[in-house]
């Protein structure tokens, strides 16, 4: 394994592998800093960075971060690498590689084509010496487009995850979440509850309750409750109504372990849930959650750091087609992104890499209460990911999670973003709003009060 130097200011630092190199060129974070990885200072970070902008990018391809025999997400990047599509970049080091992304050469055409070439450390490494214009810039260049029963990630669209969590599940509430939040025009990314309880009859009701929203209405959406694949998986035996496949991943085979998942149990839930045929436009159906600092919370990140562990996870993702990949970006809390200006360049990180490899990327735009961050940090971060061609965020009562204790973004957030941006939500989501008369023909912004709908004036009044 070959060692690494440079020299800043008449000093020599000197890194002995790759997996060195890339975890002090990462700007500084708490969790690299906990995890021991980290530069010791700014100058040694810089170092690492020109290092890093020297290296080739086959160099990936040569010198695993994690042994291919001892990591199964080692072996299914090298194994699934697709060589051809690698060729146009495969001269470039990973500076060069930067020039070549924010040149004109890489539109969203050769993008597409070039994905499946890009390892997820080949993503990480570039994104380490970018700055937050170069990732918001590349970023909005790439479209990737996902169908279920609509259709998200189309160039001029953001849509939203109506999020009605309630801490006791109790169904009333969480169909007033929902009724909430599509007054909004939120949820044509989905209709997602994350579930107080683990018993696998209350998540088959759940389950039930959703699809009979969006069937009685016929809502062009998708429901989901986050349960473990295996529940997932056990609730399709039972024959309940089930449309995305939900799973938290991680970037190494240890720490999806600690989630109670592999590859192989992934793949059983990818191929349940094709079983139902439920997508009407399309058969993207697994829905994935990630997060910097999941492999290093598990004690299982083998020395790297938290970005590249998480860009990691991406490869995993992109093996199942997913519909949508989110990164809840602040939700570990601060011993991992102590501060808004890290969760912020996390979330831009993320959703670049993402992004890259090919993946239709949301964000959870958060912040745990005990981290030093606040609303106006995740309105910054809310803005530069719509300016960047954000597929999905979050969509959340008030913006705070009533079950999960963290702030996130609003109903009225994505208002303010679709707004502001130019924005509309999916095609087909946009047509049943205005058709509904959510929305007004002229201008797509929500009408609330005497003008609601016949249909949700008498869903109010069921609820009341």
């Amino acid at each position: 394994m070959p060692a690494y130097s440079h020299s800043v200011g008449g000093e020599t630092y000197r890194f002995d592998s790759l997996a060195e190199v890339m975890a002090k060129a990462s700007p500084a974070r708490s969790g690299d800093f906990l995890a021991g990885v980290a530069a010791s200072n700014a100058g040694e970070r810089v170092a690492a960075q020109m290092t890093l902008a020297d290296i080739p990018l086959k160099q990936f391809l040569h010198e695993a971060l994690i042994p291919y025999e001892d990591d199964e997400v080692t072996r299914l990047i090298i194994d699934s690498h697709d060589a051809a599509a690698f060729a146009p970049v495969s001269h470039l080091t990973v500076g060069d590689f930067r020039d070549w992304l924010l040149g004109e050469e890489a539109d969203e055409a050769s993008l597409r084509a070039l994905a499946p070439g890009l390892t997820p450390e080949m993503a990480a490494a570039v994104s380490k010496i970018m700055r937050v214009q170069d990732l918001v810039l590349v970023a909005q260049k790439i479209r990737v487009v996902s169908r279920f029963r609509n259709t998200v990630g189309l160039r001029g669209r953001m849509s939203t995850r109506l999020q009605p969590n309630h801490p006791t599940d109790e169904p009333a509430g969480i169909a007033a979440s929902i009724l909430d939040g599509l007054l909004y025009g939120n949820g044509d990314a989905m209709i997602g509850i994350n579930p107080a309880t683990d018993s696998t009859q209350s998540i088959c009701e759940m389950l039930r309750m959703l699809d009979g929203i969006i069937q009685r209405y016929e809502i062009p959406t998708q429901g989901c409750v986050l349960t473990h694949v295996t529940t997932s998986i056990e609730a399709i035996n039972r024959g309940v109504p089930l449309d995305l496949v939900f799973q938290s991943i991680a970037g190494t085979e240890a720490a999806n372990a600690s989630f109670g998942v592999s590859l192989k149990i992934l793949q059983e839930g990818y191929d349940a849930g094709l079983s139902l045929k439920r997508g009407t436009l399309g058969d993207n159906l697994m829905y994935f959650e990630t997060g910097q600092g999941s492999a290093l919370s598990a004690g299982a990140h083998h020395g790297l750091d938290q970005q590249t562990c998480e860009s990691r996870a991406y490869a995993v993702a992109r093996h199942f087609k997913p519909f949508l990949v989110n990164t809840v970006v602040g939700f570990i809390g601060p011993e991992y992104l102590y501060n808004g200006k890290q969760i912020i360049r996390a979330g831009l990180e993320d959703h670049f890499c993402g992004k890259l490899l090919g993946l239709p990327m949301g964000c959870d735009i958060c912040y745990t209460n005990h981290a030093e961050a606040d609303q106006d940090d995740m309105d910054v971060l809310l803005t530069l990911l719509g300016v960047a061609g954000i597929n999905f965020i979050m969509g959340i009562p008030g913006s705070d999670d009533v079950m999960l204790n963290y702030q996130t973004t609003s109903f009225h957030d994505a208002l303010y973003a679709r707004q502001s941006l130019g924005l509309k939500p999916a095609p087909e989501f946009e047509a049943w709003l205005q058709r509904m008369g959510i929305f007004t023909q002229a201008d797509g912004r929500p009408r609330l009060g005497n003008s609601l709908p016949p249909a949700f004036r008498q869903a109010l009044a069921q609820l009341g």
